[in-house]
């Protein structure tokens, strides 16, 4: 008899549900207690998972943690794109461009990127693969930015407009992890998107440069 006919859960959606729970459980103990306080016991308890499946799943802690920030920058990082297709074009869309990016930078996945990139400062092996997930992040980041203001980084100037606004809400991003910082966020960020529009309208109306 067939899983489906039996009405039981065909073994590789178990095991991807599986590998769900216990990516779920790890960013929420990085948020909640730290790198240091986040060990793959605490993880495996909060999934509910028994400490065989997850060392299948993940041999080690820094295998667990940098699978599930990589995991929870693609989900996120999915849900912003379909929100910055949406995005009504318009003298108002830089704004709205600009403050989605700082909710991006000021949730669970920057509280949790934060926790990885301080342990990676002491353990060789887990900089080098920090290092290799920060430039895949960094890279999709840039370009979604570039999409979603719908600049021309061939104008001298326009690509570091990009990154500046990227390590502006970064920035923002680890004041949050402190206190609630919101409501400054929104008036610096309201601030910038009025700056950022009038910079790029220069570069774009400035003639190019000769050599």
């Amino acid at each position: 008899m067939s899983s489906s006919g039996s009405g039981r859960v065909p073994q590789g959606e178990r095991s991807q549900a599986m590998r769900q729970r216990l990516l779920d459980a790890t960013v929420a103990c990085l948020v909640e207690y730290g790198w240091s306080g986040t060990s793959t016991v605490l993880v495996s308890e909060r999934a509910g998972v028994s400490r065989g499946a997850q060392l299948h799943h993940f041999p080690t802690k820094n295998d667990l943690v940098l699978a599930a920030v990589e995991h929870l920058w693609e989900t996120r990082g999915a849900a912003h794109r379909t929100a910055f297709a949406d995005l009504p074009d318009g003298p108002d869309r830089i704004r709205h461009v600009v403050h989605l990016l700082g909710e991006h930078f000021s949730g669970d996945l920057y509280a949790a990127a934060l926790e990885l990139w301080v342990a990676a400062r002491g353990d060789a092996a887990l900089h080098a693969a920090v290092v290799r997930l920060e430039q895949r992040i960094g890279s999709t980041a840039h370009r979604l930015t570039v999409e979603a203001l719908g600049v021309d980084e061939s104008v001298p100037g326009v690509r570091e407009l990009v990154q500046a606004t990227l390590d502006l809400v970064r920035g923002l991003g680890l004041a949050n992890t402190l206190t609630d910082d919101s409501a400054r966020r929104r008036r610096v960020l309201d601030r910038w998107a009025v700056t950022l529009d009038g910079a790029l309208r220069d570069l774009n109306a400035a003639p190019p440069l000769t050599r």
